[in-house]
């Protein structure tokens, strides 16, 4: 009697396993159409007709496929300048985050550093109050940054969250007795971090470097600020002076069909440009994904 009711049991189990894996299934499956349909809409819309578009005929499938958007895009000079700019802010502003985010997180993941904790407190203390944006303007024009790639790049140079991640992950994942043995070796400081710190580190410095690669690539509000020639403007600006322009500039429509057709390709633009501002991105993301989950966990839930 007892082993029916064991064999009955899990049968119940078995069966009640598989509702919960259906129905878990379903809605993933309506979670990934919700999430997918917007990228298809908005791709499909950038290459449909600005008529389409600005009628609402478009809901899955482009209506009368045409580039003209891309092509008046990229007709235009000053995008190819903005991409080249963005790229280099983000090329190069990224390499300097994690240097500085991996020397600063080091050192105060080791449990032998003399005031850490300290020094930690005068981090965090940077993430929870700021000058403000009077006197960090005043400290970029003191410094002659103004209008120079640099205000683009030094004053984010490290962030205080991702270093705090960082820390945490160096400090959970290398155990101790690795550096003490390494010690043993005659290995200095350098030689630690450089050679066994670093290729430990691999999944967190993947996340980071992700994280600081998005922000400088859609980092719109600092060039605002401090960039005045266009040569430096960054993709976000020229696009969104591309938009603007469209649709403000009536100085040159004569009639009210001018005026809706402006209007109907302001209206492909905005698709078209959320194409183009994200491609970038789209392509990164899938080469950091396998270490995105493994990194951010342990970085952050950890100690």
């Amino acid at each position: 009697m007892p082993v029916k009711n064991i064999f009955k049991g899990t049968r119940l189990s078995g069966g009640s396993d598989l509702v919960f894996d259906i129905v878990n299934n379903i809605l993933m499956v309506i979670v990934l159409l919700v999430v997918i349909y917007p990228l298809i809409y908005i791709l499909s819309a950038s290459l449909s007709s600005a008529d389409a578009v600005a009628a609402g005929k478009v809901w899955l499938l482009p209506i009368k496929p045409t580039i003209l958007a891309y092509t008046g895009i990229f007709q235009n000079k000053s995008v190819l300048t903005g991409y080249f700019n963005s790229a280099y802010y983000m090329v190069v502003g990224t390499i300097i985050n994690v240097i500085f985010t991996m020397m600063a997180a080091y050192p105060l993941a080791r449990r032998d550093l003399r005031g850490r904790k300290i020094i930690m407190m005068y981090f965090m203390f940077t993430m929870m109050f700021s000058g403000g944006l009077i006197p960090t303007y005043m400290l970029i024009k003191s410094l002659h940054m103004i209008d120079t790639r640099l205000a683009m790049i030094l004053p984010g140079a490290l962030a205080v969250w991702n270093m705090t991640i960082t820390r945490t992950y160096i400090r959970t994942s290398i155990p101790e007795e690795l550096y003490e043995s390494a010690e043993i070796d005659g290995a200095g400081d350098l030689f630690v971090f450089w050679k066994i710190v670093i290729p430990l580190s691999v999944p967190i410095i993947a996340v980071i470097t992700l994280f600081y690669a998005v922000e400088h690539w859609n980092s719109y509000f600092d060039a605002l600020i401090y960039i005045k020639r266009s040569s430096l403007y960054p993709l976000q600006i020229i696009l969104r002076n591309i938009l603007i322009l469209n649709i403000s500039d009536f100085t040159m429509i004569t009639s009210e069909l001018e005026l809706a057709q402006r209007y109907a390709l302001a209206e492909l633009l905005k698709y078209s440009l959320i194409i183009v501002a994200s491609l970038p991105m789209l392509l990164i993301y899938p080469f950091a994904q396998k270490y995105f989950i493994k990194g951010i966990m342990i970085g952050s839930i950890k100690g």
